[in-house]
């Protein structure tokens, strides 16, 4: 293959390099799809008519198509195959399909996945075809209909996730908040309520994503009715900030849950309560609380900061022996759990992301738009979610094991070693 390299070592597709690499996928795709027809035809080389003439041959090839690849876009022929077999079931030909490169397909599942993340990611419909021409060579078929079209189909994907069974699932912890984002909702005050959860084998899992006004108690009761409506147990501890909406609901669809207050929230408004020069020492004293080796520690650390801050900030040590029994339920789970259970962490960090997009598209339209939109950024963060530090103890928990000091009791009254 002759190319014309430019001075720079640019080509008139791109780059040298470039045009190596699609060149290369082209003659591997070639390659893989001759192997293929060639195996299909080979397994069914004793197929014989009446005549004994074979019944599945090859018959040239098929027109020319482009593909669009990770590599870029490629023209493809594939190999055609004749199958002159008969199902005795439907009386219709057989024919043989490509696994590698089916008929509908013009561009690889990998392609297909990164266009609406891309989208999602703060890409406008209008910058694709100069950003994806520059990238794989062409605009991959993504044009402004084709994002509405995408967009029509997350809210859909939603829905169906939104009406999911839930009853072959046990989620042992849950987080839950509340996330305010700057996107076009019912209502100013709306926010988008996420439940989040770790499943008996330590993986996380997004559990249930709507929107609700204000937090409020009746807008986390309707979330939590509903996933319980779909099957879902009572998880063993519930992690989440100080708003009541969320434990009121609880305590009413999950009786028997747990709860645990989130450290990140508490901190900041602890340090509301002091003046900036009170803050850092302050910071650290809190610290000293859910850093303890256990919770006998910690509310020795306690202790200590209301002996400290008790005189002269009331309100601030007030924020932490009012709700001493749920900021140190954690200290009950097993101690590789410790770190996932007393923040709501695993939320805050997802959602990074999501405000990003958010910002960047300065509303998504709709409210059914809105909450799509933020479901499939979800639904793209969850594939990098690691499970939980020792996995295996989760199944525990929920069994009912007891652990003390961060360790799991092996029979009553005894410490395991």
């Amino acid at each position: 293959m002759l190319t014309v390299v430019n001075a720079d070592g640019s080509t008139p597709n791109g780059s040298l390099i470039d045009d190596i690499v699609r060149e290369g996928a082209r003659r591997m795709l070639a390659a893989a799809l001759e192997a293929e027809v060639n195996s299909y035809i080979a397994e069914l080389v004793d197929e014989r008519d009446g005549d004994g003439r074979r019944l599945v041959v090859r018959n040239g090839y098929h027109q020319p198509r482009s593909v669009t690849t990770a590599a870029g876009t490629v023209e493809v022929r594939a190999p055609r195959v004749n199958d002159k077999r008969v199902d005795e079931a439907t009386g219709e030909r057989k024919r043989f399909s490509s696994a590698i490169l089916p008929p509908w397909c013009r561009k690889s599942p990998k392609i297909s996945e990164v266009l609406p993340l891309l989208y999602l990611h703060g890409l406008s419909s209008g910058d694709f075809v100069p950003a994806l021409e520059q990238f794989l060579g062409s605009s991959a078929g993504l044009s402004p209909a084709t994002v509405t079209r995408l967009t029509a189909q997350w809210q859909a994907d939603h829905t169906a996730f939104m009406d999911r069974d839930l009853s072959a699932t046990d989620y042992v912890y849950v987080w839950a908040d509340g996330v305010h984002l700057r996107i076009r909702l019912e209502e100013a005050k709306a926010a988008v309520l996420v439940l989040m959860g770790v499943r008996a084998d330590g993986t996380k899992e997004l559990i249930a994503m709507a929107d609700g006004y204000r937090e409020s108690s009746e807008a986390w009761a309707g979330l939590l009715r509903d996933c319980a409506r779909r099957g879902m147990r009572a998880p063993v501890l519930a992690v989440g900030d100080g708003a009541l909406g969320f434990w009121n609901a609880l305590g009413e669809v999950f009786p028997d849950t747990r709860h645990q207050r989130c450290w990140v929230h508490k901190t900041a408004n602890i340090l509301d309560s002091l003046p900036k020069s009170a803050q850092p020492a302050a910071k650290r004293a809190v610290q000293d609380i859910y850093n303890a080796e256990d919770k006998e520690q910690a509310r020795k650390a306690v202790a200590a900061f209301a002996r400290q801050y008790g005189a002269k900030y009331p309100r601030a040590v007030k924020k932490i022996t009012d709700d001493e029994g749920e900021l140190l339920a954690f200290f009950d789970f097993p101690a590789e759990h410790w770190i996932h259970l007393r923040t709501t962490n695993p939320i805050e960090s997802t959602f990074a992301t999501v405000r990003l997009r958010t910002k960047v598209t300065k509303g998504a339209g709709s409210r059914a738009a809105a909450l799509a939109m933020v479901f499939k950024l979800i639904e793209s963060a969850q594939a990098r979610w690691r499970a939980v530090n020792a996995p295996h103890l989760v199944a525990l928990v929920r069994a009912g094991a007891r652990f003390e000091h961060g360790r799991l009791v092996e029979r009553p009254g005894e410490d395991a070693a």
